[in-house]
């Protein structure tokens, strides 16, 4: 059929407004670019762990709390292996020499190595009469044969500073402390600690808000400050490694890193979907225009959502660095369906003026490419139920960019096309074979369809019942990546990566309301009836010790559980000297007032705090140990002390990031799993009102259902965990996927009002709207896929399912849709004879 006529008014007044002034409008639209240009120099990243952390989560108040009850120094470290065994004296001269190079460096506080520690074992002089005559492996007076033997079977030191086979050990850089910072970071943690106690408080609120600010500012000081620091360590390690093998490790390193790979995935995602879409946009239009056009959409819708982001002070992360990647994909989709309708109308017309066919094609295009974007923004929408921000802030941003995406397309896109000449060569179109394949295919083997995709559904329903949940920190990188290496050589040699620690209260509960003494009085007599000054040196009753002692050994049994280090290592050290003897509890109290001060600083007071009455057993968990659980390990754990060693409930707790990570998923499984069914909820009514029939809905959303839980379900059949990106696949999967199905039904409804035949309708469907589906998932897919180029396994994983999910939502948009529009005749019955 032909184009209306000309006429003297562009149809519709919003359509007249945007294309009757197409130069002012692009003038406007470049003002509002300059503004966000200049915003996006308030682009910041963000890599610290704590983000990804649950906010109300009570054991993260706990963590913070024992974090300022012990507190540790930020530490980089140096694992250092030899060519041959350790203690020669070539290898402790290199060790000796990169120990004083790192000293030396600005921000470097100082350096522990096994030549430093403190050995005493190694003396004949009595533990209590050691103070000033500390032996050390480099001491000149010290027995070297003895020392080495100390270093490698210590209880203490084994495992911790000195592998097992005595090649690899470890190099402690303490960095220096921010004093400025570390006073911020207490306040703030205690202002947390307080809202979380006392629930929403105006006072609270005012001052985080306050605190925000300042806090911040010394957050990047230091993280620019230690981010040179680290740059020297590696400096230096590199002119070391000719006999050595170097690897740096430590918290401040991995975040470090972690800036890095985000900066270079938004780098490298971008540049690689940019030069893809003028690829993609060559091949499919050949033409320079349908080139520059969406290159220009893409341009500054990512422009804009930069300077957006800088403007709000959204930080991007790990779990949001792809965002710049998906904007890119999306705004190409909207100006590729834009492009085909346009140019189909560009066919079809007999006349019109370029701004008459521009208007037409925003008219035939604006419902379903704003159902299409607000259905996107309902499946990111649902991440903003998580309780961790990252995920909740992507979930945000991406739906403010599919706002940006809407309004660019329709109105750069169009206003830069009204200026342009129609081109008659419009009219040659491609034919792409496969869509008259999936034609074919939904016309004469529908019921194979049906079938198929009932046992596609069944098997990722059982699949979707294996899944599990992990946070293998160690999985999320690389193996060539120096994160990834470090920690896997401190797993293998050094006792473990990811720590753990177990909390031990002796706090002896008062009377109860009737006078009832309490049981652990019996228990341990000697400190119940001390008075507060006597309870320093008192507090290490016999008790205690053996307490401390039978947890740490049940624990330490365990075969995940690496090194573990707790009083009951010193404690060891001490009876060993003793000649085996347990002491009793006046020489465990004099064992404490007359330790060497250094001593009692790496023995004891890690792992006592007697102002708590608290013992700390710190352990660390073998993270790359294959089919490591860590739920099944924490519930394996509480069970040991709860069953094994018949403790209460209420005297120990465990406490790490361990716990903290694992808190995490399970409370993002939990949303996501509920948040899935409103995002379904949202997507159908949406369908409701742009379709107003139950029966389209329900076509419209299914195959991307059966997309979603097919690759869930893949992920539970080969044993992929669901971690921090993969958890959001579905919801992101079915609010994309969906727009396919939105546009082949809006298509198919105009089509069948003109024919009235549903095979007429469907092959007619699949030659014009077909090709824009296939070309938009086509783009779609390729651009999850760039996302293999991630440091970040997470989101290699992300992008591989997701586009697998798009690959899967596609070929079931051109046939099971299709297929169910045929067998449910939603369009009426219609006026041809269809075959099922």
């Amino acid at each position: 059929p032909a184009m209306p006529p000309p006429s003297d008014e562009l149809p519709g007044l919003p359509v007249r407004l945007l294309l009757s002034h197409p130069k002012t409008l692009i003038a406007l639209l470049l003002g509002a670019l300059v503004f966000w240009g200049v915003q996006a120099r308030h682009f910041e990243l963000d890599a610290s762990a704590e983000a990804l952390l649950v906010e109300d989560d009570p054991d993260l108040q706990l963590f913070r709390q024992v974090s300022a009850r012990y507190q540790t120094p930020d530490l980089l470290i140096v694992t250092f292996t030899s060519e041959g065994w350790l203690f020669e004296d070539a290898n402790l001269g290199r060790l000796r020499a990169l120990r004083d190079e790192l000293a030396e460096l600005p921000g470097v506080d100082s350096v522990t190595s096994i030549l430093d520690v403190p050995l005493v074992e190694s003396s004949d002089v009595p533990l209590l009469e050691m103070a000033g005559n500390l032996q050390r492996l480099e001491s000149e007076s010290v027995d070297r044969e003895r020392a080495i033997e100390e270093l490698t079977g210590s209880p203490v030191f084994k495992d911790l500073v000195i592998s097992e086979d005595g090649r690899t050990t470890a190099i402690l850089l303490n960095l220096t402390r921010d004093q400025t910072f570390s006073a911020l970071l207490e306040k703030r943690n205690e202002l947390l600690i307080r809202r979380s106690r006392q629930g929403p408080d105006p006072e609270i609120a005012r001052e985080l808000r306050a605190l925000r600010p300042v806090y911040e500012e010394a957050s990047d000081r230091l993280g620019e400050a230690q981010h040179h620091t680290i740059a020297a360590v590696r400096e230096v390690l590199e002119h070391h490694r000719e006999h050595t093998r170097l690897h740096l490790g430590g918290v401040p390193m991995i975040a470090d890193d972690m800036i890095s790979f985000v900066r270079r995935d938004l780098i490298v995602f971008g540049a690689c979907v940019g030069v893809f879409l003028i690829a993609v946009l060559t091949v499919i239009f050949r033409e320079l225009r349908w080139v520059v056009l969406p290159l220009l959409s893409c341009i500054y819708a990512s422009v804009t959502m930069i300077g957006l982001l800088g403007f709000v002070g959204w930080e991007v992360t790990v779990i949001s660095s792809n965002f710049l990647a998906l904007m890119l994909i999306m705004t190409l989709s909207m100006n590729i369906h834009l492009t085909v309708r346009y140019r189909q109308l560009v066919a079809e017309s007999t006349a019109g003026t370029q701004a008459e066919l521009v208007a037409a094609t925003l008219q035939r295009m604006v419902w379903p490419c704003l159902y299409t974007a607000l259905t996107t923004i309902i499946g990111f929408g649902s991440l903003v139920v998580s309780g961790i921000k990252p995920v909740r802030d992507f979930g945000l941003m991406m739906s403010l960019g599919l706002c940006v995406v809407f309004l660019t397309s329709f109105t750069l896109y169009p206003a830069v096309l009204a200026m342009l000449p129609a081109r008659g060569e419009e009219s040659r179109r491609r034919e792409i074979g496969l869509m008259s394949i999936l034609s074919r295919l939904t016309e004469r083997h529908g019921t194979a369809i049906l079938v198929a995709s009932l046992l596609l559904a069944v098997f990722g329903a059982v699949g979707i019942s294996r899944l599990v949940v992990e946070n293998s920190f160690i999985d999320y990188f690389r193996a060539d990546t120096e994160i990834y290496q470090g920690m896997k050589l401190i797993d293998d040699e050094l006792g473990g990566t990811t720590p753990l620690d177990v909390l031990l209260s002796f706090r002896i509960d008062p009377p109860d309301a009737e006078g009832a003494a309490p049981t652990s009085e019996e228990e341990d007599p000697w400190l119940f009836d001390l008075e507060e000054e006597e309870r320093p040196s008192s507090w290490f009753t016999p008790f205690k010790i053996e307490r401390i002692k039978a947890v740490h050994d049940a624990i330490e049994a365990l075969p995940e559980v690496g090194k573990v280090l707790s009083l009951a290592s010193g404690i060891r050290v001490a009876e060993k000297l003793n000649e085996g003897k347990e002491f009793d509890g006046v020489e465990l109290a004099l064992l404490y007032e007359k330790l060497p001060d250094e001593v009692r600083a790496s023995l004891i007071d890690p792992y006592v705090s007697i102002e708590d009455d608290e013992a700390r057993i710190s352990l660390r968990i073998l993270d790359s140990r294959p089919g490591l659980r860590r739920d099944e390990l924490v519930r394996k754990i509480r069970a040991e002390l709860e069953d094994g060693l018949g403790l209460d409930p209420g005297k120990f707790r465990l406490v790490g990031t361990l716990i903290l990570y694992n808190n995490m998923l399970q409370s993002l499984f939990g949303s996501q799993i509920q948040s899935l069914g409103a995002v379904m909820a949202g997507i159908a009514a949406m369908l409701l009102v742009l379709f107003r029939n139950v029966r389209l809905a329900v076509i419209g959303i299914v195959p991307n259902l059966l997309a979603a839980a097919v690759v869930l379900g893949l992920m539970g059949w080969i044993g992929i965990p669901l971690d921090v990106m993969t958890i959001t696949i579905a919801a992101i999967t079915i609010g994309i996927a969906v727009d396919n199905g939105i546009h082949y039904i809006y298509r198919f409804r105009e089509e069948f009002a003109k024919c009235g035949d549903y095979a007429k309708t469907l092959h007619i469907c699949h030659a014009n709207i077909g090709r824009a589906v296939f070309y938009t998932s086509a783009t779609v897919i390729f651009g999850f896929s760039t996302l293999v180029l991630s440091s970040f396994v997470p989101t290699i994983t992300f992008g591989l399912l997701t586009g697998l999910a798009m690959a899967i939502a596609f070929l079931a948009s051109l046939t099971l849709l299709p297929k169910l529009i045929l067998l449910w005749k939603p369009f009426g019955v219609g006026n041809g004879s269809e075959t099922s």
